[in-house]
């Protein structure tokens, strides 16, 4: 595949998802593919799940696909579903949930709804660069603030300030808060990993301007890859801190399914002289293989090298003073239906 028909993409090939039943290969000799973006079908809107991996058993993602074109995403298999590509696909071809705001305004109306945090952007950011014309993300915080419901958002995108005014407020409640994913401080890496992704510094100024307004931010250092960002670790917490973060969590490097061949293509372009050194690593932390998924071994990984990046981790946001076990506890009491009757608190 011509790695100039992707570039500015995270990926430079657009192979076949595990689940296509026909493929062909595009026209290398036609024009690099803009981003299309595509409304789907919204049914239903609130996913849950009982992994012990994750704080939340709520979520929403209001798009399908990221243009971010982070290599490692581990959302890039969804997109076999749509019998599209994990690879160039899945950062040009965006879906957004048609009427998503009206569908999560029926399901918390429901009279059997009872109240627990949604988690917003738990596969793709909520705050990729199709938010800022569509406004989906916007719209459903609209109608969590007027629900008085609790919410907590993933991104790595500074588009998130733009709701300061939502935000702020729900914070102020105890309704709100938000976790930033710094990858690196590092833009040459940046550009490499997560091409159409805000900076790191950029990310630090969101964590600064969310905390000066009173949201609760955790930094999630995600994804830890040896070899490549590790020896960033401390100064992403210590840095993260500084900004006003009150947590923080990471996340070592996992490849599901198409993920591993797209990775270790990233790999063969970029990092030729350690691509060896860094798979015996990650697969070392997977037990002997690109990913395994069990519970509690996943995002941690296990082994010798988990172990010293957890110590790691653990003295870092010790000397920093963030707390890594829970962050922030959200409320649940200020729920209420608009014009049940039972007064909704001012946002």
């Amino acid at each position: 595949m011509s790695q100039d028909l992707y570039r500015a993409r995270g990926i430079r090939s657009n192979p076949a998802g595990r689940l296509a039943t026909t493929w062909s290969e595009p026209d290398e000799s036609g024009p690099a593919p803009e981003t299309e973006l595509a409304g789907q079908p919204c049914r239903s809107l609130i996913t849950h799940n009982q992994s012990p991996d994750v704080p939340f058993t709520r979520s929403i993602n209001p798009y399908r696909g990221c243009e971010h074109g982070c290599v490692y995403c581990f959302a890039r298999p969804t997109h076999s579903y749509l019998e599209l590509s994990p690879g160039a696909d899945f950062e040009s071809r965006i879906f957004f949930k048609q009427g998503a705001e009206d569908v999560l305004e029926r399901e918390l109306s429901r009279e059997n709804y009872v109240c627990e945090p949604i988690a917003l952007g738990t596969a793709t950011d909520p705050y990729q660069p199709a938010e800022r014309e569509q406004q989906l993300t916007r719209r459903l915080l609209q109608v969590l603030a007027r629900f008085g419901h609790p919410v907590s958002i993933i991104t790595k995108s500074s588009l998130i300030l733009r709701d300061l005014d939502i935000l702020g407020p729900m914070a102020r409640q105890g309704l709100a808060s938000v976790a930033v994913s710094v990858t690196t401080l590092d833009n040459r890496i940046k550009a490499q990993l997560e091409p159409r992704a805000s900076a790191g510094s950029r990310r630090l100024d969101t964590i600064r301007r969310l905390a000066g307004e009173g949201v609760p931010v955790t930094v999630l250092a995600a994804p830890v890859i040896p070899f490549i960002n590790d020896h960033e670790l401390e100064a992403i917490v210590e840095q993260s801190a500084e900004a006003g973060a009150r947590a923080a969590g990471y996340v070592v490097l996992r490849l599901p399914h198409e993920v591993g061949p797209l990775w270790r293509e990233w790999l063969a372009e970029h990092y030729p002289d350690r691509a060896e050194r860094v798979m015996q690593v990650v697969q070392s932390l997977h037990g002997g293989r690109d990913y395994r998924s069990r519970f509690h071994e996943r995002q941690r990984g296990q082994g010798q090298w988990a172990e010293l990046i957890a110590r790691r981790f653990e003295v870092a946001a010790r000397k920093a003073e963030l707390d890594t076990e829970r962050g922030s506890e959200l409320r649940t009491d200020l729920f209420a239906v608009p014009g049940s009757g039972v007064q909704l608190p001012l946002v």
